[in-house]
């Protein structure tokens, strides 16, 4: 016990470089899906900007890319509110349509997912689009995973919902 809070307490070594050679593009896209194209460089630049300033503070409580990447969903959240814009989903549909036919269950679960919380977009987006696993979730947005379950399952529920009316139409 004694051991793991001398581990908390002391700043582990990271190295920004290599993480940014690694997951560059990766953030890149993260953010893309996030504020769109207009601000994902931006963003991504930012990222690697804090995590560099960071970088001491860095104690390894989670993995360094889940830590990276919990630093570009803040960006992320900071240029969306100073930008006054939600996520870009139609943007990200257009992407979808420009690597082969558009596809019909995607435009209408987009027009679903602009229907529900932001919160539950955040942590569909997170686990479908980005695959990240309920504990890098929870660690990224700094929340129990218990609530990131929950999140996804009412999220899933108000997305069936929204695409069952659809189809009565």
């Amino acid at each position: 016990m004694l051991t793991q809070m001398l581990r908390r307490s002391t700043a582990v070594h990271l190295d920004v470089e290599t993480l940014a050679e690694a997951h560059y593009d990766a953030i890149w896209r993260f953010c893309f899906r996030r504020v769109g194209r207009e601000l994902a460089a931006d963003a991504t630049q930012e990222t690697f900007l804090t995590a560099l300033r960071r970088a001491s503070s860095f104690r390894g409580d989670s993995d360094a890319k889940t830590w990276l990447f919990g630093i570009a969903l803040n960006t992320c959240r900071s240029l969306s509110r100073k930008e006054k814009r939600d996520l870009p989903l139609d943007e990200i549909i257009e992407l979808q349509a420009q690597s082969g036919t558009p596809n019909l269950s995607a435009m209408r679960l987009t027009q679903a997912l602009k229907k529900i919380s932001p919160e539950h977009q955040e942590v569909v987006i997170l686990h479908e689009m980005d695959g990240f696993s309920y504990l890098e979730i929870a660690q990224m947005i700094e929340i129990p995973e218990g609530t990131v379950k929950s999140r996804l399952h009412h999220a899933f529920l108000a997305l069936r919902k929204q695409l069952n009316s659809e189809e009565d139409l």
